[in-house]
């Protein structure tokens, strides 16, 4: 056997040690959690809000937090400081409450106040650095761990994620309390600017270069950012952590864009991604995150990144006679429609909230899952017939003994 082509004892080690150097900021960083837990009070705190930053993308990953919070900054510092302000006072108020420890130090508690903080900011009719705002922020985001702790309660008996339901209530709550005319913290007229959106009936007047740009700038906007900087930071937090979380955010955004098209939505309402952004984190939950990926659960997402999308057309027109904004409303209901599926497709499986992690490491958990029960299979199998061998062993010996007695 020639061994030119065969790896020296030298690189072996390297690549393995490349590897394992790579795993360390890959995935949800389990070394680095563990290594926070032994460290002060202050350096769990920031790890726990980086998390809740990158939990509104199912990314349990702080370095990723941290790309998408310089990509928040990029966008706009005032927004950015309310988003990071309300993480801290929902992830704070979740531990005065004496909520899950685990739960907390995974993100799960903050991301909820990141876009409760964020959304707020954005949807403010004073403009950034408008300091009196930080008031409503704080007391909205410290509601958050009430609601998803009630959200949980329920939910928690189908074993259902209550994903950003306590965001959609609490935001539009004081948008409603509040409105256009407040005196001290008037909102966006979210129903003029509907009613002066008129349908696009022309495909030649489509900008292609923008249509591109959509797509990152779609995912932006799942925290209310419209640069495609942020949505380009957003998506390289993505990559780090899982590749597949990244691909079907884009997929989503496409999904959300394409639809738009179809259904003839203004040409500025496109390019400002405010169709991507549902169907991507609709897609992102089908595709791998709640589901194990499969090629059946794949164009399950691609399906609910479509229906969430012709969702958020009937919503923001439902919404705005109410003068409310969608926020993630169709992203909530068409993927909780699509988690109750039943199906007698062994792919199409959901898989419980308590093994839930980056979907590379749920495919792991699948195949781990199959062949344990293939194994059990077996070894029942191979009782069952240990049993039958005995039974018929017996019965010879019975056999034998009845005929020697008849003689």
């Amino acid at each position: 056997m020639d061994n030119n082509n065969q790896p020296s004892h030298g690189e072996a080690p390297a690549r393995s040690f490349f590897f394992r150097a790579v795993g360390l900021f890959t995935g949800d960083m389990k070394v680095c959690r563990e290594w926070v837990k032994r460290q002060v009070f202050l350096i769990q705190l920031l790890d726990w809000i980086f998390r809740g930053v990158a939990q509104v993308m199912f990314v349990n990953n702080p370095l990723s937090g941290l790309l998408i919070t310089i990509g928040l900054f990029l966008q706009n510092p005032w927004w950015a400081l309310n988003g990071l302000l309300g993480t801290l006072i929902s992830t704070g108020s979740a531990l005065l409450l004496g909520q899950n420890r685990e739960a907390i130090s995974a993100g799960l508690y903050g991301y909820n106040g990141t876009l409760v903080g964020m959304l707020m900011a954005v949807f403010s009719a004073k403009g950034s650095w408008y300091w009196w705002l930080l008031l409503p922020n704080m007391f909205m985001s410290m509601l958050c761990p009430v609601v998803s702790s009630a959200l949980s309660s329920v939910a928690s008996k189908w074993d259902l994620p209550i994903f950003t339901l306590p965001f959609n209530i609490l935001v539009c709550q004081h948008i409603a309390a509040t409105g256009a005319n407040h005196p001290f913290f008037p909102e966006v007229d979210f129903q003029s600017n509907h009613l002066q959106q008129l349908p696009n009936d022309s495909i030649q007047s489509l900008n292609i270069s923008q249509l591109l740009l959509s797509v990152p700038v779609g995912v932006g906007q799942v925290y209310g950012c419209g640069s495609p900087w942020t949505g380009g930071l957003i998506l390289l937090a993505l990559l780090l952590s899982s590749p597949t979380i990244c691909f079907h955010a884009m997929l989503g955004s496409v999904a959300g864009t394409l639809s738009a098209l179809a259904l003839a939505a203004p040409n500025e309402e496109i390019y400002s991604g405010l169709w991507g952004y549902n169907s991507a984190l609709s897609c992102i939950a089908i595709g791998g995150v709640f589901y194990a990926l499969t090629w059946q659960t794949h164009l399950l997402a691609v399906i609910c990144g479509i229906f969430c999308a012709h969702m958020m057309a009937a919503l923001s027109k439902l919404m705005s006679m109410l003068a409310l904004p969608a926020c993630t409303w169709p992203f909530c209901l068409s993927t909780l429609i699509f988690l109750l599926i039943s199906s007698e497709i062994p792919a199409i499986c959901r898989l419980p909230l308590s093994v839930v992690s980056y979907p590379e490491e749920n495919r792991h958990y699948q195949k781990q899952l199959k062949a344990l029960e293939k194994a059990q299979g077996c070894q029942q199998r191979g009782g069952q017939e240990e049993a039958e061998l005995k039974e018929n062993g017996g019965l010879s010996v019975h056999l034998v003994v009845e005929k020697d007695s008849s003689e």
